[in-house]
């Protein structure tokens, strides 16, 4: 039951990771039926931009509290993602959205692959440790342990998606997503600008995808200029888990697909007679990915995409 725990635990923690990221495949899918294949390294651009600041931060402020540091390497980072994902929006999309779906989707590969070398030139290619900067002393619940950063991790995660669910449902800026995404033609004439919803909604899953990404390189210590691959794929299996265009959704796949890796690589050992380790975890997202795609492929919770006049 003590690992059953822990591993419970450590899947609510991966699953919000996922959760939020999950959140930007799924917003944009739903108003302009793109998916961003970039979004992931998105989330590696605000960690590694998080890294820098962090550490020109401790120098030239060595007696500043790590919680403060934190939080301005946070927002210097969401503002980097954000003008990133605005950027690409209008340079590589925008110009794509007439075309055949094929094309942006092209663009959208090739856009990762694109940012992933320059990041590798800037950051260079090497591992990078991420300081440490929330107390590392771990608090016990049942037989389990859970670390400040990971109960920050929760927090921050249901705070983001609370005020996400607001904004959609209870704005102005909302009720043009959802108009947007119903028909942008229509929205157009009733004063609604689809060009300023469109990069909106960028914008917000690039915040998303850089608190996430800084959240994942604080809980294993780590950044990379690879790193945002293998989440983000594990994300946009989130979002097609729970129906891709769904928030809801979104929350509910990352969660679920976050528990699902953590329980099975716990006991995958034991359930493969010691053939396979818990670093084959990775197999777990796209096994769910198969199994829901056969068996039901609008999600758990099934797509919301908006019919088009």
């Amino acid at each position: 039951m003590d690992i059953l725990l822990q591993q419970i635990i450590n899947g609510l923690v991966l699953g919000s990771m996922y959760a939020l990221i999950a959140l930007g495949y799924t917003m944009v899918y739903g108003i302009i039926q793109l998916i961003n294949f970039a979004h992931g390294e998105v989330l590696m651009i605000g960690a590694l931009t998080s890294w820098s600041c962090i550490g020109m931060m401790q120098e030239a402020m060595p007696g500043a509290p790590g919680w403060v540091i934190l939080l301005l390497a946070t927002l210097i980072a969401c503002v980097v993602a954000a003008t990133l994902n605005f950027v690409i929006e209008k340079v590589a999309y925008k110009p794509l959205r007439t075309s055949p779906r094929l094309a942006p989707l092209i663009t959208a590969i090739g856009m990762s692959i694109l940012l992933q070398t320059l990041a590798m030139i800037i950051w260079k290619p090497n591992y990078k440790p991420y300081p440490t900067l929330l107390p590392s002393t771990p608090f016990q619940v049942g037989g389990a342990y859970i670390t400040p950063t990971q109960i920050l991790i929760l927090g921050v995660t249901a705070v983001a998606l609370a005020s996400l669910v607001y904004l959609v449902n209870h704005t102005n800026l909302g009720r043009a997503m959802r108009a947007t995404a119903e028909n942008p033609r229509v929205a157009s004439l009733m004063g609604v600008k689809p060009d300023m919803v469109i990069s909106a909604t960028f914008i917000i899953g690039a915040i998303l995808a850089a608190i996430a990404g800084i959240m994942y390189a604080s809980n294993y210590g780590t950044a990379q200029h690879t790193m945002g691959f293998l989440p983000g794929l594990k994300a946009f299996t989130a979002a097609v888990f729970g129906g891709i265009g769904n928030l809801a959704g979104a929350v509910v796949g990352g969660i679920l697909l976050g528990l699902i890796e953590a329980i099975g690589s716990g006991y995958i050992g034991t359930l493969t007679g010691g053939l396979l380790g818990s670093h084959y975890t990775d197999i777990f997202a796209f096994i769910v990915l198969i199994i829901i795609l056969t068996l039901r492929p609008s999600g758990l919770l099934g797509e919301r995409v908006a019919d088009r006049a």
